[in-house]
């Protein structure tokens, strides 16, 4: 069925193999008028960017001399930052499909067929890296591979499987008769469910078996699920920690989707990376989150979404009523988890939301205490390290993918003009332009 999704994919993407293979050729020159440093969270003036091939060579000054006849691409009268990255979707899922019957009314080709679409919605809107936290098995590792291969646009991405809930948890399939089943992975239900710590250890190798970058696992109760709430602690602690340990064993990163206080904490102390939501967060996991170096990745947009428009795709009354109840309050710890120093990254939940409006996050981020240049960096640097890419994306400088994006208005200023950016750039290809050729 793997085979099957990935020839789906390919399918799909024949009419977008043109220009987006990588960068190769002799050196081009981006000319930026205000370089974002995603470090200080300040602008270099009239910098200079020297790529070759998929990565910037150099960064140089006002003075550089670009050579007679080179490519040029001209930004100079522009404002140029890092390729956004999320940490937080779901490539999978679509915004206007809540209907709990689709799931027994798709395939695995119906959830690659809209992979393919939001991918290239989400690079357009500038995210050129993103962690896909949650699809069917195993559809964003194939996403992610026919990417790399150049099979179609899309961002880079960190893939993880299913997320592994209890049974009867927030990714299990509840409150349907006992006679129902699914079929098409009847092992655990899709690689996914485990109870007990053992349980835990198999499915985590059995994910790392099949590709996946990070691991998610669902330690409380959730919104968008039946039969729970979100403040429920799930898995034990010593479930989590198992999980934690093997993931960390197998060179992958684990991230906890946590909406509940005591499961926040039980995550953080059992060694897991970052905090999905963090939506009823208490003093006292805030300060373990300091102190442990745990990131939050808190999606404080997709609120307005859900209870202004997702009635309308089908969405059922008793996640609307679970959403009015943690939304105001999530937005609220998200101030006071970042007054307090804890670490932020940017994620939003995408396709809970449509898929290419991930920047209307940023507007949050500012209204509940952050700096337009502090919410940047939280989907610039900060996002960078969370995943394990640092080396690679989250800044402009040398060594670094030529990812960028470029805007005409200052970012700092008013923070919503990410929510259109005018170029996109991957891997030293321009991918969108609506600034240059004016």
């Amino acid at each position: 069925m793997r085979k099957l999704c990935g020839l789906a994919l390919a399918a799909l993407s024949v009419s977008g193999l043109a220009g987006f293979g990588q960068a190769t050729g002799p050196l081009e020159y981006v000319k930026a008028g205000k370089l974002f440093d995603s470090q200080s969270g300040t602008y270099k003036q009239n910098v200079v960017l020297v790529v070759e091939g998929e990565r910037i060579k150099s960064v140089e000054g006002a003075g550089f001399a670009i050579p007679a006849g080179a490519k040029v691409v001209d930004l100079s009268q522009d404002y140029v930052l890092p390729g956004l990255i999320d940490c937080h979707t779901h490539m999978g899922a679509r915004a206007d499909k809540y209907d709990p019957i689709n799931e027994f009314k798709e395939t695995p080709f119906s959830t690659a067929y809209a992979s393919v679409v939001n991918a290239k919605r989400t690079l357009d809107a500038g995210f050129t890296s993103i962690r896909d936290v949650g699809s069917a098995p195993f559809m964003a590792v194939d996403l992610r591979n026919a990417i790399n291969e150049g099979l179609l646009p899309g961002p880079r991405m960190v893939a993880s499987g299913p997320g592994i809930s209890i049974t009867g948890g927030h990714g299990d399939l509840n409150n349907y008769s006992p006679e129902v089943r699914v079929t098409l992975y009847p092992d655990k239900r899709g690689f996914g469910i485990a109870d007990g710590p053992e349980q835990v250890r198999q499915t985590v190798r059995e994910q790392v078996k099949y590709g996946v970058d990070v691991i998610k696992i669902l330690a409380s109760g959730g919104v968008l699920s039946k039969g729970d709430q979100p403040g429920a602690p799930q898995f034990t602690y010593e479930e989590l920690k198992m999980a934690a340990d093997t993931a960390h064993a197998a060179g992958r990163k684990i991230a906890a989707h946590a909406h509940g206080a005591q499961s926040i904490k039980d995550s953080i102390r059992a060694g897991i990376d970052s905090i999905e939501h963090a939506s009823l967060v208490d003093d006292e996991g805030i300060k373990l989150a300091k102190e442990h170096g745990t990131y939050f990745v808190m999606d404080i947009y997709d609120d307005d979404y859900i209870l202004g428009n997702a009635k309308n795709f089908g969405m059922q009354q008793e996640m609307i009523d679970k959403e009015r109840g943690v939304g105001k309050l999530q937005r609220e710890n998200f101030r006071k988890a970042f007054q307090a120093g804890v670490k932020m990254a940017f994620g939003t939940d995408a396709g809970v939301y449509p898929h290419g409006d991930n920047a209307k996050q940023f507007h949050y981020m500012v209204a509940y205490g952050m700096t337009p240049a502090q919410a940047i960096q939280a989907a610039t640097v900060s996002a960078a390290d969370l995943i394990g890419r640092s080396a690679d994306v989250g800044m402009l400088t040398a060594g670094h993918y030529a990812d960028l994006i470029a805007v005409k208005d200052d970012p700092l200023v008013r923070v919503e003009v990410l929510e259109h950016v005018g170029v996109v750039m991957k891997g030293g290809v321009v991918v969108k332009d609506e600034l240059t050729g004016r």
